[in-house]
């Protein structure tokens, strides 16, 4: 696509003091573009956040056929405007598109129109630190019809919120309990997608875990229900002596950007580290001889959260002493302190939008 984005009717509302949670607020704006077989993507513009109208029999309500994603702008250093990695956001939405038989967009393109949508309704973004605008865009099969096949037709639309952190409990260690009934995706299938499906099916076993106090859940592998995949919303590292260590990506686990930032800064500060199988196992017998340092999640919107117990087959071991570790703290406010422009990038990863 070449053509500029259209932004229609409405103005930004000045923004007084805002009560923050999570994803409960929205701003006075989306973006909106159409495909449709044989014209491709087109119609894109940024008008007033209103409802959609959806024919009953609309695909995505009957063969789920979605993808979303999940990214963040900041106002930064010097009252900038930053985003965080959003071209890699864009290129994991269109793995997710290629692995649901959905249509890709264009990188480049929709960046620009993020950018003009965030500068429209650049009031709604937190000057807190630690808070943000979550911005998700989303993809959904548009056409009426009862039937199992791919659609030929998908509206792509952005929506944000501004937020407040993640967790009520903010950064501190979280409790996570291991699933042993319940998987969340086997080879083959959905699990590096990132799409509404596979958080559905988190839900009964999330449940589960929040009604014994745990925040989270953790899931093993669907084949042998041995080896360690995510938890819950993130990736999850795991540091055994000097190592760090994850999960490698074999196609049943997201991709996360937060993790894939951590590897390359693991790297980049000359630490130890791998992606390999690691069997729950491991990580109880490691807590309990000391050799497990440090555990925590990781994901855009969390950045990091350490966690200080882990609870299987009915036996809770507690993580390192307890708290937070220092190298979760240390990755925590690098990402955070980048994220806002605080710092110097190496990487390229952040972009200042507002100039």
């Amino acid at each position: 696509m070449t053509q500029d984005v259209i932004r229609v009717e409405g103005q930004p509302v000045p923004r007084g003091d805002m009560q923050l949670g999570f994803g409960k607020e929205f701003t006075d704006h989306m973006l909106t573009m159409w495909y449709h077989e044989g014209r491709g993507w087109h119609d894109a513009r940024i008008e007033p956040y209103h409802n959609f109208e959806m024919n009953p029999a609309c695909m995505v309500l009957h063969y789920g056929q979605e993808a979303f994603e999940g990214l963040k702008a900041y106002r930064g250093k010097d009252e900038g405007i930053y985003l965080f990695r959003h071209r890699d956001n864009f290129a994991r939405l269109n793995a997710s598109c290629e692995r649901l038989v959905m249509p890709q967009v264009d990188i480049e393109y929709v960046s620009r129109a993020l950018k003009q949508l965030v500068l429209l309704d650049q009031e709604w973004i937190p000057r807190t630190e630690g808070c943000s605008l979550y911005i998700r865009p989303n993809i959904i099969a548009m056409d009426p019809f009862l039937g199992v096949r791919p659609s030929q037709s998908y509206l792509f639309y952005i929506i944000m919120s501004p937020v407040a952190a993640y967790y009520p409990e903010g950064f501190n260690p979280v409790k996570i309990f291991v699933s042993e009934k319940y998987v969340r995706a086997v080879p083959g299938g959905v699990g590096s997608a990132k799409t509404a499906g596979n958080y559905a099916a988190s839900l009964k076993a999330q449940r589960e875990a929040a009604s014994k106090g745990y925040t989270q859940v953790l899931w093993l592998d669907a084949v042998e229900r041995r080896f360690v995949e995510e938890v819950g919303t993130m990736n999850i590292f795991f540091l055994f002596d000097d190592e760090l260590c994850t999960s490698p990506l074999t196609g049943s686990l997201l991709p996360g950007i937060t993790r894939d930032s951590v590897l390359k800064l693991a790297d980049h500060w000359g630490l130890k580290y791998a992606e390999r199988k690691i069997a729950i196992d491991e990580v109880m017998e490691g807590a309990e001889s000391g050799r497990l340092k440090e555990c925590f999640g990781t994901g855009t919107a969390a950045i990091i959260s350490p966690v200080k117990a882990i609870s299987y087959k009915g036996k809770e071991v507690v993580v390192g002493n307890g708290g937070t570790g220092p190298l979760a703290e240390r990755l925590y406010n690098h990402i955070l302190h980048l994220q806002y422009g605080k710092i110097e990038d190496p990487f390229g990863w952040v972009e200042r939008i507002d100039r």
